[in-house]
């Protein structure tokens, strides 16, 4: 095989449709787009999702509403009542977060927050605090430093 002698398959290649030709050609008088109104004129028609002057779908659905904001930074959430499974003393790093299963993953920055209680001391190590969960843990006797 040449390739001089290359074609494409049978079928694979149509002639153009030419409209506008005459009656004859059968796309003649008005070339396949009926009789008046806005999609027979030139440049005519509607923008997706038109209802013809009614509200559109896009806008009558709530949920598709608003936005959502991209850069928004998602945090690991653990609350200090939490952190009362460690020993006092202890380092709270997100490793040790992370082995005793109160966050899933160290891809997203870490945050304490004030919900329960902490009876012993603690070092707190961190991305973010509350201020309520600082408070807490300072007044347990524990130390916040943050990551």
């Amino acid at each position: 095989m040449k390739q001089n002698e290359l074609q494409p398959p049978v079928g694979a290649k149509r002639r153009k449709k030419r409209v506008g030709r005459g009656d004859g050609s059968g796309h003649g008088t008005y070339s396949g787009r009926g009789c008046k109104g806005q999609k027979a004129r030139s440049g005519g028609g509607v923008r997706l999702g038109f209802e013809g002057g009614q509200l559109p779908l896009i806008k009558r659905l709530p949920r598709k509403r608003g936005f959502t904001n991209v850069f928004k930074t998602k945090y690991n959430i653990v609350n200090v009542g939490k952190l009362a499974i460690f020993p006092p003393g202890t380092e709270v790093t997100p490793n040790e977060l992370l082995q005793a299963g109160l966050i899933n993953t160290l891809d997203r920055p870490t945050k304490i927050l004030g919900a329960g209680d902490v009876q012993h001391l603690l070092q707190v190590k961190a991305d973010k605090f509350s201020a309520s969960a600082k408070k807490k843990i300072l007044a347990a006797g524990g130390k916040v430093k943050q990551a």
